[in-house]
């Protein structure tokens, strides 16, 4: 009896039988809860095996107790308790069962205990112990336990099913201070939406008064309020309000406002003495690393204020010393969801990085003597580098050859890829926008919004391009330039180009920046997306031990001077050591437009890319140094196969072979991009393989054809005219095309061979279908014994 015939006869009646389908109890067969880690191998892309758990048993909709591994009645009760443990793990269960039908083996994390049993213990039972555990009373069970919102297309993934759940208990069992550090593009949203509905739902409230708790939701930009309100939280209806405008009202039960609002004008009292210092029983604070938690800041004065409040603070930054205040104020993170588990469990996109530079990044610019500016300023005599460009001296060369690149870049892959530039500041990004404009004439004339700035300095207007960006069914603006604005809270799923153009030394910043373009959409193709770098910034931050998220490729060139890679001008590095944040400003680049005028603006002289570099990281994510395909290809197939003989008696039979092309799939590794790399398009993939990896002789297909033909014609001489010229025809289209063309019976029905008639009459030849199966199988073994 197989695992499926184990399942159906076994496991589910004895899982009916122990209460777990009585309402409000459930049973979750068959769960994939992963999406499987996103493979891109030169321009292909494929997705890896979901994690799928046989049974989640479920105490309510929303409360998950136990998952269940069910194997083959043959099997030991216990082989699959390894698996339930690790999916217990990443679900956040305490709970682990694995049986064959007959027997059922438990893990209990609470107790560290493994026990043989009999039946599966009923949904009560269960729940009895994990409430002794971890000291869930009486009173508090029903907050608990409190239903979520569910509606079509917002099931919770699993990762935001244990946030929620870890932070209403904790909500309710009286911890004031919490933290959930979930990486951008992972939904932190939904996830404090569905904690306010669950403790608004179930009525709990600070000091357990009779009604609903009053709520605020706290951020420092409109647009971390405003769509929120809107949309995820439309749910709360006319409960809902948003504190702007001076005014406090104190009439609902979700408010809405940022840090600005609360503090009020210059001059008046701050708005927010206006409410109680115990108004509010919850606050949740979006984006808490943004400055909220510094002793000296001013909103901080405002979570102070309101001390009597459970506070919730939410981050994609994990604990480092640029959010260390964050986590002394709000204490350890509850749950952690970082960027490597979303790749990894292919919610977000994996990235590839192209570091490319001019000879002024490379070496600095230095002006001659008694150069002036474009306002007639002497430029002081010093040496300028790239992190003085655009904030002590503007070039406007250097825009102009990034600019090029970028154009370059998109033609060469997708010119309506939606792409987001961040620049220096405002004024950098009206430069840059300019240059991309006038770059771009041909499209700009039929799309004139084809590039667009969006900045402090457009306003409503900036918000209407940005919501068009947004829209995935919308084709223009295709590039965004920006400064600070679109770091954070902007949502952009189909955003299939990063460009740093600023230098970026907060890992915080970093991981806001880069998760503009983490989102995936299968539906429209988004599946990676990637990072042109003209800083280092990607170079250094990588680089980093506290950096989570490796990407699958990263590429260093140089650019000339009409911005085209410069031949051979690749080259292996590692990545560079992440330099000192300032501490003046926290890592954070600020706007200056407001400050006199202190740049320099130099317009002369002309420059261009010179240089560009792919850093190549594999499949798993494991950083490595700057490495040629065909060596980190050839390293792949000697751990895989570390004998020759192995490899080439599996790559014979077709199915083995085609179990071979998909491992080394997974491992990034496709052999169009291989043979475009080694400049070896003729090559048979096994013999390049086998070139790469042991160093043998590198034969064409062509060649290996002919080979077969000479050396073998005992195997041809056995069949008949008929057969024996089907049989060439198939080695000549395998010597053009390659393996593919073994395919039957689809080859068949494709000239020349198709001209001999249809299948049935060309498998007469070789006396029956199977007959010309078996030949070509034959064939192929033939093909790859020498």
């Amino acid at each position: 009896m197989n695992e499926a015939d184990t399942c159906r006869t076994y496991v589910v009646p004895r899982l009916q039988a122990a209460g777990w389908e009585q309402d409000p109890h459930s049973i979750t067969e068959q769960r994939y809860f992963t999406d499987g880690r996103i493979v891109v191998a030169g321009t292909r892309t494929a997705r890896r095996k979901q994690k799928k758990a046989d049974y989640l048993l479920r105490y309510t909709r929303d409360k998950a107790l136990a998952v269940v591994e069910a194997k083959a009645e043959y099997k030991a009760p216990g082989d699959g308790l390894g698996q339930a443990k690790d999916y217990a793990e990443v679900l956040g269960l305490k709970f682990a069962y694995s049986t064959n039908g007959t027997g059922i083996v438990e893990f209990d994390f609470l107790a560290g205990t493994e026990t043989n049993l009999d039946v599966f213990p009923s949904p009560d039972a269960l729940w009895s112990r994990l409430k002794s555990s971890e000291s869930i009373t009486q009173e508090q069970e029903a907050q608990v336990l409190a239903p979520g919102y569910h509606a079509p297309g917002r099931t919770l993934r699993y990762y935001q099913e244990v946030a929620v759940n870890r932070a209403v208990q904790a909500v309710v069992q009286g911890k004031r201070r919490l933290l959930l550090t979930m990486a951008t593009g992972t939904g932190k949203t939904e996830t404090a939406f569905q904690i306010c509905w669950r403790l608004w739902n179930g009525r709990w409230n600070r000091d357990g008064r009779p009604g609903k708790p009053r709520i605020l939701y706290l951020a420092d930009r409109n647009i971390l309020v405003d769509d929120p309100k809107d949309k995820t939280f439309a749910a709360f209806g006319d409960a809902r309000i948003k504190i702007e405008g001076g005014n406090a009202p104190k009439s609902r039960e979700m408010y809405f406002a940022i840090y600005q609002a609360l503090a009020g004008a210059e001059g008046r009292p701050p708005l927010y003495r206006e409410y109680p210092p115990d108004f509010f029983d919850l606050i949740i604070v979006d984006e808490c690393h943004r400055g909220s938690a510094r002793d000296d800041s001013s909103w901080r004065e405002i979570l102070e204020y309101f001390k009597p409040a459970f506070q919730l603070g939410m981050t994609a930054t994990p604990l480092r010393e640029d959010s260390r205040d964050t986590y002394r104020y709000f204490g350890g993170a509850l749950y952690t969801y970082s960027l490597r588990d979303g790749i990894e469990d292919g919610f977000l996109a994996p990235y590839r990085v192209h570091r490319a530079f001019t000879p002024w990044d490379a070496a600095g610019w230095r002006p001659s003597k008694g150069e002036v500016d474009r306002y007639g300023r002497e430029i002081p005599d010093e040496e300028y580098q790239t992190k003085d460009f655009e904030r002590v001296i503007a070039l406007r060369a250097r825009t102009e050859a990034v600019a090029r690149h970028l154009t370059a870049h998109l033609k060469k892959t997708d010119r309506f890829a939606k792409t987001i530039v961040f620049c220096v500041d405002q004024e950098h990004a009206l430069e840059m926008r300019q240059a991309l404009v006038n770059l771009n004439q041909d499209l700009v004339r039929d799309h004139p919004n084809y590039v667009e700035r969006v900045t402090a300095d457009e306003g409503d207007i900036g918000r209407g391009h940005l919501s068009r960006f947004q829209d995935v069914e919308s084709r223009t603006p295709v590039i965004l330039t920006t400064s600070q604005l679109l770091t954070t809270g902007v949502d952009a799923p189909t955003c299939s180009n990063i460009v740093l153009v600023r230098a970026i030394n907060s890992m915080t910043e970093f991981k806001q920046i880069i998760g503009r373009g983490t989102r995936v959409r299968d539906d429209y193709g988004k599946l990676y997306f990637t990072i042109l770098d003209y800083t280092g910034a990607a170079t250094r931050l990588f680089a980093d031990p506290d950096f989570d998220g490796d990407p699958v490729q990263a590429t260093e060139e140089a650019i000339d001077d009409v911005g085209e890679t410069v031949p051979g001008s690749e080259v292996e590095v590692e990545p560079e050591a992440p330099i000192e944040e300032d501490p003046d400003d926290g890592g954070v680049i600020i706007d200056e437009e407001d400050r006199p005028r202190r740049k320099f603006y130099f317009d002369g002289d002309h420059v261009e890319v010179v240089g560009e570099v792919v850093y190549d990281l594999d499949a798993e994510g494991k950083k490595l140094a700057v490495v040629k395909l065909s060596d980190y290809a050839g390293q792949k197939v000697r751990t895989l196969f570390p004998l020759a003989a192995d490899l080439r008696r599996r790559w014979a039979d077709p199915a083995q072979r085609s179990e071979i092309i998909d491992m080394l799939f997974e491992r990034g590794i496709d052999f169009d991009t291989l043979a475009s790399a080694t400049n070896q398009p003729d090559a048979d993939p096994f013999d390049l393989l086998c070139h790469l990896a042991y160093s043998a002789p590198l034969r064409t297909r062509r060649e290996r054809a002919e080979m077969l033909r000479r050396d073998r014609t005992d195997f041809f001489d056995q069949y008949g005219p008929g057969a024996r010229a089907v049989l060439g025809e198939l080695l000549d289209k395998y010597a053009e095309h390659g393996t593919a063309q073994f395919v039957i019976p689809d080859v068949l029905k494709v000239p020349p061979i198709s001209e001999r008639g249809n299948v049935m009459e060309i498998a007469e030849h070789f006396g029956g279908g199977e007959s010309l199966r078996l030949a070509v199988h034959q064939l192929q073994t033939l093909l790859y014994e020498s």
